[in-house]
């Protein structure tokens, strides 16, 4: 009687690995330590071998015997990472292999066996050998049930299932492209380490080596201690993801190591790691991942602040900034560089900014054969020499200056080598990231830093990501090919040169420019895209007191003028950095161009003397702008403010004059003749007293351009300036101001001597002869007191004829009666002794305007009793009656 058969030793495991179709990694449930693992080859079986690559340890190449695979998955799908129930047992002649069964549960008889599943899908056979054995005798029944189906390896279509495996990708780039970002199926073969692993990617079986991106774990050695936490990485990943079934994202390549994300219905495996302690991050490949870059940095900052596993000993370099400074909002006054800006912060203080962890354009400086650099050029002007320095630029400041941006400081950076504090930043406008728009154009490139440097951009893998677009398009700093050169002539100091793109500027009339400088606040230094010249520029019309300045010759800086710095600043806040119109008149003798600057439509000269910043220049006094200018400075100074402040006598006796009690009505007439009458009713005078000296005037004229006559269309006309120009009644040239230039050819024009305006061709214009432009007008601009013409057209046409045949070319009295713009005067006829002012009232032609002046109340009644006369006769305004009961405050009657 033979001795019973003992009971097999069960134990529990979990499944780590299938290696085959009859073999199983299986690891013990750990007891303290890292878990024991058990190779488990199923007894009484034999299972299809799977393909084999040519190694450097294995010369030949096999192929997968038909329904290797199959039932590798096979197993693979119903245990990999499943508590199972095996028994082992190790032969006398295997080192590491045990042999033994596995059951998909814990329960030996109620649970499926393993090996009785293969054979019965038919997927393995019953070991040769071992068919008359007795024990296996149910595994030999298993067999024969599956070969009469036709299942697995007992079928006809075996080659239908043999993988056709590519060993090798022959264009790793290619291939990632191929893919473009879409999620690929794969499964996790092995794992070298926490960050490294082999997988095999579906449908085509091909097997790559993969680097997570954006991580990197501590590397296992083969031969060597392995750095800290590294095996723990590796049992991590193991754990989660061996053999099982992922997606995977392909990003880039490294050293032909294929560069991706894992994706799994649990998360990203990566995050895990990180969030664990097992890795940190890696900003070259954090910069190729489609997204999660901004996960991982959180969960890396998560384990370092909780100081796990490979952060134990970690202190944090990043700076600590107060939460009240550390955001703010501001506006952009300046772009100092393709980094730098100067923003003005809510209290009006200035402050130059950093854009954190980026850097502009470099200079392409070869050393010499003795390692040193090359001196730079004379002239070299690193914003336009430098490729893409000016590009940067333009883009900063076209996007920025002026407008008011977010800010959010980043860190600080320590001043270091003769180099000041930096504090960088984050700048947004409108929701964008400036520097990752500026790296993204490849106007900027990203800073790199130590992984353990915490002292960096907020956007950092953002602007990693944008420097990869700009790399993979070649633009920027990356191009091959178009550099961008800018070849810039700059006039400044150099007399000889400004006068040689004088004339273009000049002619040109109004000309695009950018303000690259202001020194003070009516000088400035331009840059004029169309010629491609930078020029010293002095606002025209104005006198403007100068800010601090450097003494000539050395010797520390001169004090500012009173309101010199005022001035500075608001021409900088006004004009610096941005896109001006400026009109070009004059050049003085150091090669400095003299004109007017508009920003935005805004003629600077006038805003300054409106400030108070400023004062209005004699030469301005034959412009277009003189009315505007003197306005504005009288308007300044009665407000007392700029350098108007402390203006206060000299005003007072203006003042004083001005208003001083008058008891009686002053009468000291001038002899005139009214050469001009104005459709509103003004008339010009010429004092008959000067009468010589204009004909002397006109002699002069008249006979220089009969000596030298002016070639027609030599001249070039420009608004407000003196010339000569040809009166069309008589052909004769007279003086005369350009008011309109109304096209290519007609211009209208003033004659300042008489007070008429005509429309002429510019070929009837010439300059003045010398000496003869700065004698002043010989007409003077009049309104008859209290006299308010009519407002209908008709009627004040009437008006108007009455009054000129009264006085157009005639010798007449003038008396001054108050002062305004234009002053009011009475018109007296000699010889009868006849007011045309109260007479036209007399016969209702124009209506009295009533004046609150005591000195003239005289004359007032006597105009009023003018107009009841009219009234009461019903004469011409008046024939329908008495229109003052509507109209009386129109037409300025007392109530």
């Amino acid at each position: 009687m033979s001795a019973p058969t003992p009971a097999p030793a069960y134990k529990i495991g979990i499944v780590k690995q299938v290696l085959s179709g009859d073999t199983i990694v299986i690891r013990r449930q750990p007891q303290g330590g890292p878990p024991p693992e058990k190779v488990i080859a199923l007894s009484g079986i034999t299972a299809p071998k799977l393909a084999r690559q040519r190694t450097a340890n294995n010369d030949s190449e096999t192929k997968d015997e038909p329904f290797a695979w199959e039932a590798r998955e096979f197993l693979r799908k119903k245990l990999v990472g499943k508590e199972v129930i095996f028994t082992a047992e190790k032969p006398p002649n295997s080192a590491t292999r045990e042999y033994g069964s596995v059951w998909a549960g814990k329960d030996p008889t109620k649970d499926e066996n393993m090996t009785e599943a293969l054979l019965a899908e038919g997927f393995v056979k019953v070991r040769e050998g071992g068919r008359n054995i007795p024990q296996l005798k149910r595994l030999v029944e298993i067999e024969e049930t599956a070969k009469s189906q036709g299942k697995g390896i007992w079928g006809t279509d075996l080659q239908n299932h043999v993988r056709d495996i590519k060993w090798s990708v022959e264009n790793p780039k290619q291939y990632v492209n191929k893919f473009n970002g879409t999620p690929i199926k794969a499964i996790i073969e092995y794992v070298r380490d926490g960050s490294t692993v082999r997988l095999c990617l579906l449908p085509d079986y091909t097997p790559v080596t993969l680097m997570l991106s954006g991580i990197r774990c501590p590397a296992v050695k083969q031969d060597g201690d392995s750095e800290p936490y590294a095996e723990e990485a590796r049992f991590f990943l193991e754990s989660k993801l061996l053999q099982k079934d992922v997606e995977v994202v392909l990003e880039s390549v490294n050293n032909n190591n294929f560069v991706g994300t894992i994706l799994h219905p649990q998360g990203n495996i990566a995050e895990a790691l990180l969030r664990q302690g097992f890795g940190r991050c890696v900003d070259w490949s954090l910069a190729v991942m489609k997204s999660g870059a901004m996960t991982l940095r959180q969960a890396e900052k998560a384990a370092k602040e909780a100081k796990l596993r490979i952060w134990t000993n970690y202190v944090s370099t990043a700076p600590i900034i107060p939460a009240k400074d550390k955001e703010f909002t501001a506006t952009v006054m300046e772009v100092v560089n393709g980094d730098a800006l100067v923003v003005k912060m809510p209290s009006n203080v200035q402050k130059k900014i950093f854009l954190a962890s980026i850097r502009p354009p470099r200079e392409k400086n070869s050393p010499d054969e003795e390692g040193k650099q090359s001196p730079r050029p004379k002239g070299f002007k690193p914003l336009y020499d430098i490729p893409w320095m000016y590009e940067a630029r333009e883009f900063l400041r076209k996007k920025l200056v002026g407008k008011k941006v977010n800010v959010t400081i980043d860190y600080i950076q320590p001043a270091k080598d003769n180099f000041p504090e930096k504090t960088c930043c984050t700048v947004m406008a409108g929701g964008i990231n400036i520097a990752e728009a500026l790296v993204s154009k490849g106007y900027a490139i990203v800073v790199r830093y130590r992984n353990d440097n915490d002292q960096r951009s907020s956007h950092y893998d953002k602007l990693l990501e944008a420097e990869q677009k700009a790399m993979k398009a070649n633009l920027g700093v990356y191009a091959k090919k178009d550099i961008p050169t800018h070849r810039i002539q700059d006039t400044s100091g150099d007399s000889a040169k400004a006068k040689k793109f004088f004339p273009f500027l000049k002619r040109a009339q109004k000309t695009e420019a950018v303000v690259e400088f202001v020194a003070s606040g009516s000088r400035m230094r331009l840059y004029v895209p169309k010629e491609s010249v930078l020029v010293t520029f002095l606002l025209a019309g104005i006198n403007c007191p100068r800010g601090a300045r450097p003494a000539i010759g050395g010797g520390g800086m001169q004090e500012a003028e009173p309101f010199g710095e005022e001035a500075l600043q608001f021409t900088k806040e006004k004009c610096l950095q941005r896109d001006v119109i400026v009109s070009i008149e004059e050049m003085d003798k150091a090669g400095n161009f003299i004109g007017w600057l508009w920003v935005d439509n805004e003629n600077i000269s006038i805003s300054l003397v409106e400030h108070g910043l400023a004062t209005m220049h004699h030469t301005a006094e034959t412009s277009e702008y003189a009315r505007v200018i003197k306005n504005a400075e009288e308007s300044a100074s009665k407000k007392r403010i700029g350098i108007w402040k402390d203006y206060v006598e000299v005003e007072k006796e203006i003042e004083k004059e001005r208003n001083a009690p008058m008891q009686d009505r002053v009468v000291k007439y001038e002899k005139v003749v009214v050469t001009e009458v104005t459709p509103e009713g003004t008339f010009f005078s010429q004092n008959m007293e000067l009468g010589n000296k204009l004909e002397t005037l006109m002699e002069k004229i008249h006979q220089e351009f009969t000596n030298n006559a002016p070639l027609p269309g030599s001249y070039v006309p420009r608004r407000g300036q003196i010339c000569a120009a040809r009166f069309t009644l008589d052909d004769q040239w007279y003086r005369a101001r350009v008011e309109k230039l109304l096209d290519d050819k007609m211009v209208q024009i003033f004659y300042i001597d008489y007070g008429n305006r005509e429309v002429v061709s510019q070929t009837r214009l010439a300059l003045l002869p010398a000496g003869t432009e700065s004698e002043p007008p010989y007409a003077s601009e009049y309104s008859l007191v209290c006299i308010k013409f009519p407002a209908d057209a008709d009627d004040r046409l009437e008006a108007v004829r009455a009054f000129s045949l009264d006085t157009l070319n005639k010798k007449l009295l003038l008396n001054l009666e108050t002062r305004g713009s234009p002053p009011a005067v009475t018109l007296v006829e000699p010889t009868t002794n006849t007011d045309i002012g109260k007479n036209l009232i007399k016969e209702g032609l124009v209506l009295m305007e009533s004046i609150r002046d005591h000195r003239l109340s005289g004359l007032v009644a006597e105009y009023r009793l003018a107009q009841e006369h009219a009234k009461s006769s019903r004469l011409n305004l008046w024939r329908h009656g008495d229109i003052t009961e509507d109209d009386a405050v129109e037409f300025g009657a007392r109530r």
